[in-house]
């Protein structure tokens, strides 16, 4: 018997140390980025071949404790990276929202959010049924709030419309019909910082935007009452996404305005502050959330237009902070994505 022990366990070793190089090469198989100087998220997965969009929230769960703030890299640190999924990687076009949102009308492609962007993921068919109408702030003649980042000027009406677009990509990959009021079929969706600013945004279809104040918003609320009286018995909001100037030095949250006798605006408004609050809580634990949702009839979009609606203030366009909100692609796009989980909650509470 004892001459056989020293193969038996030389047996044992062999699969020992095989076993060990299995588990070492499964552990060194995981798909792994390093963090680039100003990479952000959406990048860093774009660079690896995943759907920011998909696996964002899968990225963060990953990578929590590697992570400043709870949502930005550090540059030179290493990332696990989400398993690549067969479906996410399937994109398909609904002919119905094709034709509705382009100004085309030909059922050619989703042409208003560029090329890099005009096919869109199905995620679900949690908005069947439910009819937005998304508005930007300003737009044509009027750029809206001014400020100013590395010496140059960036606008109001070219952030408000890039978020914009970016939440109507969602809402559509999740089975809403989608109406983008102010649009520009040249701009597309933008992973830059600065947004270069021009003036050819016109109003759905294709009306030039007016000059004057009171005449621009009217146009507005027209054509979107005239469209909430075609989709009449349906589920119906408007968000209206606007940035606001305030003094350099006042760093403020997301707010959430809605008329004052709308019980359905009022509820819209709630469920997607409710949904920023979680969102900070699990991402920024150590900063309090103070954005609040209120009344704000005064305002003419408001006051005037049929939806029940909720009026969105992405933060302070002249402030250091907020504009870090505002300039960074991917907290638009994070912007864009919790704003439509707050939509599909009060979607699927009404």
């Amino acid at each position: 018997m004892s001459r056989f022990k020293p193969f038996f366990t030389r047996n044992i070793l062999t699969i020992i140390v095989l076993s060990f190089s299995f588990i070492t090469i499964a552990q060194d198989s995981l798909d792994v980025a390093v963090a680039e100087k100003g990479e952000g998220v959406y990048a860093l997965l774009r660079k690896k071949g995943r759907n920011p969009y998909e696996t964002f929230d899968a990225f963060v769960s990953l990578n929590i404790d590697n992570m400043r703030d709870s949502i930005h890299l550090y540059e030179g640190r290493t990332y696990k990276i989400p398993a690549l999924k067969k479906d996410t990687l399937e994109e398909v076009t609904t002919e119905k929202n094709v034709i509705e949102n382009t100004v085309l009308n030909d059922g050619k492609g989703y042409d208003i959010f560029g090329k890099k962007y005009n096919r869109i993921p199905t995620k679900s068919t949690k908005l069947k049924n439910a009819v937005y109408y998304l508005v930007s702030g300003h737009g044509g003649p009027d750029p809206g709030a001014m400020g100013t980042y590395i010496g140059k000027s960036i606008a109001e009406d070219e952030y408000a419309y890039d978020i914009t677009l970016r939440l109507a990509r969602e809402l559509i990959s999740h089975g809403a019909l989608v109406y983008i009021i102010i649009r520009d079929m040249n701009d597309g969706i933008r992973d830059e910082r600065y947004l270069k600013i021009d003036h050819d945004e016109v109003a759905y279809p294709d009306e030039a935007i007016p000059l004057n104040q009171v005449a621009r918003l009217k146009q507005r609320v027209d054509i979107i009452n005239k469209l909430y009286k075609k989709h009449r018995g349906k589920y119906q909001r408007l968000i209206v996404t606007h940035i606001d100037s305030r003094s350099k030095g006042q760093n403020i949250d997301v707010f959430f305005y809605h008329h004052e006798k709308s019980k359905n605006g009022k509820k819209i408004a709630e469920n997607i502050h409710a949904t920023f609050q979680k969102k900070y809580k699990k991402y920024q634990p150590n900063r309090a959330y103070s954005g609040t949702f209120s009344d704000r009839t005064e305002l003419y979009l408001v006051r005037k237009t049929h939806p029940a609606m909720t009026y969105i203030e992405i933060g302070n366009i002249k402030n250091k902070k907020d504009q870090k909100r505002i300039l960074e692609p991917d907290n638009r796009q994070a912007l864009a994505k919790w704003i439509s989980e707050g939509a599909i909650l009060d979607y699927t509470k009404k």
